[in-house]
């Protein structure tokens, strides 16, 4: 029997068939927990999901990148001198700071070959960044002495004050001078040492200072107050500051790590060496080493750390992939080893006995003395030159 198409059980029939051929799509179809599983699986794989982009690690404008991110001191392996002092002969330059001299020393007979008279209280003998001049800085006599390290010969002295020590941001574009009675952060150009910016500090005696392997910031030890500086390289401003949790501290010299997470602070006082999160700046932890730890001096496979005890006559070796002392040098007959730095071939620490009047050579391998030198009177920050690296970042020889 036919049926009108717009009668009422026509209606229903087609609204029922239509409800039959939902039923089995739903039933068979995309609703369904495996067809859906299908269908994300086959989108999954057909359209990849997009690479997550990682934040480059933007570094100081300027600065000549790092040969390996994963180690700092990736430029200073053995003998690897750069073109600029590949013909300088090899010396030891001891600033003598109560005789206003220095002891210039031949590394291969460990004999003394000059004396160069220099101003009132020199401190540390410094290579420039571009590694062409070596800076002795006199701290009394608020100048800086020149000297040419292809010749040996000291140039005219320029006006600086109160330049305890000197160091360089690693764009190579300013000079800091660790103005250390003043209470100065002083930023100059590199070359001409004309002031370009002065930062104020309230801690007392900023003196030694490392910088993250981005080049935006440094760490400053102040020696006496007892307390820490983050400072912004760019900006020239300090940024942080907090107290060492140990009444009397003294801090020293300061080191990177070889991987750049941590900065190490020697502290003649607490009779160690504080362990920091630069980054963080968050409070540091202290590992004792030995009475009056004083320099700190990376071996030249990255593996190692000499820590001077002036207080004691020891030298302690730190071990960066083992994270612990290995080892302790004893001088024999004592002495004072302050500050000083490796040769060029790594197999010698050069140091400075600051009480003594004398400088010591130690085999890195054995840890035996194989000189003791007479010098001037209160020998301090010597400089072995010249040394691996690309460019310095100041001190008695901070490489990169």
């Amino acid at each position: 029997m036919l049926t009108p198409p717009s009668s009422p059980l026509r209606r229903v029939l087609i609204a029922g068939a239509a409800l039959t051929a939902f039923a089995a799509l739903a039933g068979c179809g995309a609703s369904s927990p495996d067809h859906a599983d299908q269908v994300r699986a086959t989108t999954k794989a057909a359209v990849p999901p997009a690479p997550v982009k990682k934040k480059a690690v933007q570094g100081l404008p300027g600065m000549p990148p790092l040969l390996d991110p994963a180690d700092v001191y990736a430029a200073d392996r053995p003998n690897r001198l750069s073109p600029v002092v590949k013909d300088f002969p090899s010396r030891v330059y001891v600033p003598n700071t109560n005789s206003n001299t220095v002891t210039v020393i031949d590394p291969a007979t460990y004999k003394v070959i000059e004396t160069i008279p220099v101003g009132v209280q020199p401190q540390h003998v410094v290579p420039s960044w571009d590694l062409k001049t070596l800076w002795v800085n006199n701290d009394r006599g608020n100048t800086l002495t020149p000297i040419d390290p292809r010749t040996g010969k000291a140039g005219e002295p320029v006006d600086v004050h109160d330049p305890y020590n000197l160091y360089f941001t690693p764009n190579g574009k300013y000079a800091i001078v660790m103005a250390s009675l003043d209470r100065e952060l002083v930023f100059r150009d590199a070359h001409t040492m004309k002031t370009v910016r002065t930062e104020p500090v309230s801690c007392y005696g900023v003196n030694h200072a490392d910088f993250s392997p981005d080049g935006r910031y440094f760490i400053v030890s102040c020696e006496f107050s007892g307390e820490l500086l983050k400072v912004d390289t760019e900006r020239m401003k300090v940024i942080g500051q907090q107290k060492l949790p140990f009444h009397g501290a003294m801090p020293q010299d300061v080191k990177i790590s070889p991987d750049g997470k941590r900065f190490y602070i020697a502290d003649m006082m607490a009779d160690g060496v504080w362990i920091l999160d630069g980054d963080k700046f968050t409070q540091p932890v202290l590992l004792h080493t030995g009475k009056g730890a004083h320099g700190l001096y990376v071996s030249r496979d990255s593996h190692e750390m000499y820590i001077s005890n002036r207080g004691e006559g020891t030298v302690s070796i730190f071990d960066f992939t083992q994270n612990r002392l290995t080892k302790k040098w004893h001088l024999p007959d004592g002495g004072s080893p302050d500050m000083g730095g490796v040769s060029a071939d790594g197999k010698v620490l050069w140091l400075s006995g600051r009480y003594n009047s004398e400088v010591y050579a130690i085999d890195t391998r054995t840890g035996h003395q194989l000189a003791r030198i007479p010098v001037g009177s209160g020998p301090h920050g010597l400089a072995v030159y010249p040394q691996p690296g690309r460019y310095s970042l100041g001190h008695t020889g901070i490489f990169r």
